[in-house]
């Protein structure tokens, strides 16, 4: 059961790469004038034109995936090296730092219809327990509908 549950991470995750990877393409044939989308500055990791949204609904895309993947079997090593790889595709350079992050953490899990123990057992895992983490996704998770 084990070996499953890790094949069908893999295949959520290799999907959600994919899906990035044709984003990313459908974004390189916009104009290559617009300096829009490029890092804004030390306090953001992310530019306010629109960069965050996408980042934002990739890493709730991805954890959603994550979550209904799971069943009882946890690899949050594996789960934080793709939120790694989605930040880098978006230039993002600190996503463990980045409020983004953890409100779209909260956001998939409403999606998910996570409440209670299980709500809370992956948002302290999501955030290391750091407080200041935790109100993030809580926050993300109070704002969607």
């Amino acid at each position: 059961m084990f070996i499953s549950n890790r094949k069908s991470l893999l295949l959520v995750s290799v999907c959600c790469l994919l899906f990035l990877n044709a984003c990313s393409f459908s974004n390189s044939s916009e104009s290559s004038s617009d300096s829009s989308g490029s890092i804004s500055d030390s306090s953001s990791s992310v530019s306010s034109s629109g960069g965050s949204a996408k980042y934002e609904s990739d890493v709730e895309d991805y954890t959603y995936a994550y979550i209904k993947s799971t069943s009882g079997d946890t690899d949050y090593s594996g789960f934080k090296k793709g939120l790694s790889e989605i930040a880098e595709k978006r230039g993002i350079s600190d996503w463990e730092s980045d409020a983004h992050t953890y409100k779209a953490m909260g956001k998939a899990l409403k999606k998910a219809h996570i409440e209670g123990v299980g709500y809370e057992t992956f948002q302290k895992n999501f955030a290391d327990a750091d407080p200041k983490k935790m109100k993030q996704i809580q926050q993300g998770y109070d704002s969607r509908d």
